[in-house]
């Protein structure tokens, strides 16, 4: 035991130097479905308003699909095409892709609404296929849940407002998922900047009081997915940024790599090269693996892997 405090107060008191250099920007595509319903317009306009002033704060590129005047030309399936296609497919730079809007689902297909033709998830699948770099995806409309099965990878972190298609009324998680990026009291580990995770576990949370305080049955539950296989997490298996509950069969929870990504970020994130983050980034990865696994270790044997992964830990942060 007193071991275990040993690494603890080695990873709490790491002090060393930060390699500052210059963070690779990133960009944000955000798609604003079509409207239908006018009454839906004032939420979309909030929503497009909350990321167009986060990624002011944070110095990401935006670009906005669908919310120019009638009659455009090509359609804004075919805009997000060429948009997604000109985004290079390596690299450290996060791509954001923010789609707000309606959804629909027919048993067999999902498919966000647009102007002109939908965009299904199918398709959207296969545009992002080819990339590499770190990839979000926030689909915060009505029956959301089938896009991550078609668009998960090793790597990527996808967000749905809904756990099944079937969930198929207007949802509310998008305008808090947006609300949650730039409000402090979205973060969690109180590390000074709101990550993904901590945006969909705050927008997860008002959610469910928003449907509770209305006395109404709540009609959408989302879902996080970020280790590529495709099923996603509930918010309520999480306790903090942690996820506390396993899955029966044994599946992987989600939520380390989400936690990973932050828009906005903090002076001392900021002070990282990207070359060390994405080492942090990797440690922490294996911290969580072996967190997972430690019923099954002998305890010198989970120690001894614990300390090799603090003590890499203290070198990207001492600048090694």
């Amino acid at each position: 035991m007193r071991r275990h405090f040993r690494f603890v107060a080695l990873w709490l008191g790491l002090t060393g130097a930060l390699v500052a250099a210059e963070s690779p920007t990133a960009r944000v595509i955000v798609v604003s479905g079509a409207v239908g319903d006018p009454e839906f317009a004032p939420d979309f306009d909030a929503q497009l308003e909350a990321w167009t002033k986060t990624c002011a704060s944070a110095g990401a590129r935006l670009s906005v699909v669908g919310r120019e005047g009638d009659g455009v030309t090509p359609a804004d399936r075919d805009r997000l095409r060429e948009a997604i296609a000109a985004e290079p497919r390596e690299g450290t730079a996060e791509l954001w892709l923010v789609l707000l809007g309606h959804g629909t689902f027919d048993g067999r297909e999902a498919k966000l609404n647009l102007r002109g033709p939908d965009l299904s998830a199918a398709e959207l699948g296969e545009w992002l296929k080819p990339f590499s770099r770190p990839v979000a995806v926030v689909h915060t409309t009505s029956s959301s849940a089938p896009f991550i099965a078609k668009i998960a990878a090793p790597g990527r972190v996808i967000v749905s407002a809904t756990r099944s298609g079937n969930e198929q009324n207007y949802t509310r998680f998008g305008k808090y998922f947006a609300e949650a990026l730039a409000d402090p009291a979205s973060d969690l580990d109180h590390d000074g900047q709101v990550s993904l995770l901590e945006s969909f576990l705050s927008a997860a949370n008002r959610t469910a009081e928003f449907y509770k305080t209305e006395g109404r049955l709540a009609t959408e539950h989302p879902l996080v997915e970020d280790n590529g296989d495709g099923l996603g997490t509930p918010p309520d298996w999480f306790r903090g940024v942690l996820a506390v509950k396993r899955a029966s069969d044994g599946a992987a929870v989600d939520g380390t790599r989400a936690h990973q990504l932050h828009l906005v970020r903090s002076a001392a994130e900021q002070a990282l090269s990207s070359e060390a983050r994405a080492r942090r980034d990797d440690l922490e990865r294996r911290l969580a693996d072996l967190r997972s696994r430690k019923a099954k270790l002998a305890e010198e044997a989970y120690f001894k892997e614990l300390e090799a992964i603090l003590l890499a830990l203290a070198e990207v942060y001492q600048g090694r």
